[in-house]
């Protein structure tokens, strides 16, 4: 794709992340996926490749590996898989990989941070639980009959059940345990249960392993309380950990100064506008009255930057009422005109032709009344969609 001149956004967003570089004396990369309400956008592996590329030019730039790369991070989460991806190749390029975090940084963002030797945290700045979820599809009753639908459950909220039973309950026999597994099995295919366990087993691996690469080791009893308060002990999902909760749970938490704070919180407001975080996206009037489809082109929904290039990550966004319609719908005109018996050569050819025109006329009336009675059905559903995501490099 052809690379655009940059804006005076993009120059705006260049001098703070310049700025921050200075302040900290090290390479900054920014890597932000939009939360924005409607539209989320977790870290995925798909990043990896354009994150090496702008390392690729760090490399290049410092004539070697620089000493520090500093990742500022803005997201809710995403694949497990990815944190070790993201903290095993930054490491290629540095000597020392440090996190910043103006705001959000949650579940994956937070297995991430747990990889850097420092995590500078903001006043307003949030790690979070990393206890993973597991997609799945749902069977739900529709008026159009049973539907699937995409779900997901928590790892957590499986073992909490179990906790809830014994705990609250006081459900202590065996029998009585397994009478109410039945009925959890019912509900989560076993082979479900069995992909939650391996995603529980693999978060905890992961995590030691990005504790270990830091440059200050720790102690295995201080990996296992870190683990165990992230993965099992923070019971709510959405709990935000902040600075001195962060620093009790032993992470490497360093505040920024009033500079460093001023210039991380601006340039977190930056890709804010960028994102359109602040405008939520509602199914039910996304699509304007008066019609049944929308969609929005080339919508930004996630950001890789750096001083030297901007990628981004755009997508199509279409939204559809669905509408109850009548059987047979469909409505057919059909006018025939015969020509007169013997009637001379000319009159049967402007017959012809009269009825060539009536026949078009025809299908172009059936396709407006169509239309009309379409318009006129009632709306039973309005589905939204995201089509068509890549990554571009825009500068």
């Amino acid at each position: 794709m052809e690379k655009s001149m940059p804006d005076d956004d993009r120059v705006r967003r260049a001098n703070l992340i310049k700025k921050i570089e200075q302040s900290r004396g090290s390479r900054l990369l920014v890597y932000v996926t939009g939360d924005r309400q409607g539209v989320p956008v977790q870290i995925a592996e798909d990043a990896v490749r354009p994150m090496y590329v702008h390392l690729l030019s760090f490399a290049q730039d410092n004539s070697g590996m620089p000493d520090k790369i500093d990742l500022l991070l803005y997201s809710r989460g995403g694949a497990v898989e990815v944190p070790w991806r993201i903290v095993s190749m930054v490491r290629e390029f540095c000597k020392q990989f440090a996190v910043l975090v103006p705001y959000k940084a949650h579940s994956a963002a937070t297995m991430v941070a747990l990889g850097a030797d420092v995590i500078v945290l903001g006043p307003k700045g949030e790690l979070g639980p990393i206890d993973p979820s597991t997609n799945l599809l749902r069977e739900v009753q529709a008026p159009q009959g049973v539907v699937q639908v995409p779900d997901s459950v928590n790892v957590e909220d499986l073992m909490a059940f179990v906790d809830f039973l014994k705990s609250r309950v006081g459900l202590t026999d065996q029998a009585g345990l397994s009478s109410l597994l039945e009925v959890l099995i019912h509900s989560l295919h076993p082979w479900v249960v069995g992909g939650m366990y391996r995603t529980h087993a693999h978060i905890d691996l992961v995590a030691r392993k990005l504790l270990d690469r830091r440059n200050t080791k720790i102690s295995e009893a201080q990996a296992n309380a870190i683990i165990k308060t992230l993965v099992e002990e923070t019971y709510l999902h959405g709990h935000a950990i902040g600075r001195r909760e962060a620093k009790d749970l032993g992470l490497p938490i360093a505040e920024p100064d009033s500079e460093l704070e001023q210039l991380l919180w601006e340039v977190y407001l930056e890709y804010e506008r960028m994102l359109r975080l602040g405008e939520p996206i509602d199914v039910n009037t996304f699509v304007p009255k008066g019609q049944d489809e929308h969609a929005e082109p080339d919508c930004v929904l996630a950001v890789i930057e750096s001083r030297e290039m901007l990628h981004d990550y755009k997508a199509n966004l279409v939204g559809r009422a669905v509408r109850q319609l009548p059987a047979n719908l469909n409505l057919t005109i059909n006018v025939n005109v015969q020509p007169p018996v013997g009637g001379p050569q000319p009159a049967q050819q402007q017959v012809q032709q009269l009825q060539q025109i009536l026949n078009q006329l025809q299908q172009e009336i059936a396709q407006q009344v169509n239309q009309q009675l379409r318009s006129q059905a009632p709306i039973v559903r309005r589905e939204f969609r995201i089509e068509d995501g890549r990554w571009d490099r825009a500068i």
